[in-house]
């Protein structure tokens, strides 16, 4: 079944989520040859995102043929969490709770942000989202904006959209999402 959205959901994305928010990424990524992993890899905004998988052992995962749909943590949006908390995260003996954190921004399948705001609106104003860390991301519209909130009750603001990759999408979000 096709999902329709009225043209005032895609002015709507149109509005809420520029692409030009991350130009690193962005620019980076034009013509869609390169996985996800790589895309992330050459942007500035993501150093922090590139370190924390390629500790938690998934770059050859995120490098497969999908799709995925990425929901990509900027390097400021790390900079939130308390102090210490990146650097304890990254340490070898935290591997797997790095894994969840990390495969919790990362839904099975490619979902372009028009197909977010379709199911956000079939959905009665949310659509659930389940993670490959097998929980769910709840999406929301929210003062023009997707907004992700996370089993903890955290909000992730979608900050650029449909960045896309050989084998995904990629959303840039202004949050990390906490898995319960």
């Amino acid at each position: 079944m096709t999902i329709r959205f009225p043209r005032t959901a895609a002015l709507l994305l149109a509005a809420a989520v520029p692409l030009a928010a991350t130009p690193a990424l962005a620019e980076h990524h034009q013509g869609h040859s390169q996985t996800i992993v790589q895309a992330a890899a050459g942007s500035a905004d993501h150093t922090t995102l590139v370190a924390a998988v390629k500790a938690a052992g998934l770059v050859d995962a995120l490098s497969g043929t999908g799709p995925f749909t990425v929901f990509a943590p900027t390097n400021a949006a790390f900079g939130k969490l308390p102090a210490g908390t990146v650097e304890t995260l990254l340490k070898p003996e935290n591997k797997a709770l790095l894994t969840k954190i990390l495969t919790y921004h990362v839904v099975a399948g490619k979902i372009t942000a028009a197909d977010a705001i379709a199911a956000i609106n079939a959905g009665g104003g949310k659509a659930a989202l389940t993670t490959l860390a097998g929980t769910t991301l709840t999406a929301t519209i929210e003062g023009g904006k997707v907004v992700l909130t996370d089993a903890k009750g955290g909000k992730a603001t979608v900050i650029a959209a449909d960045v896309g990759g050989s084998n995904g999408v990629i959303h840039v979000t202004d949050a990390v999402s906490l898995p319960g």
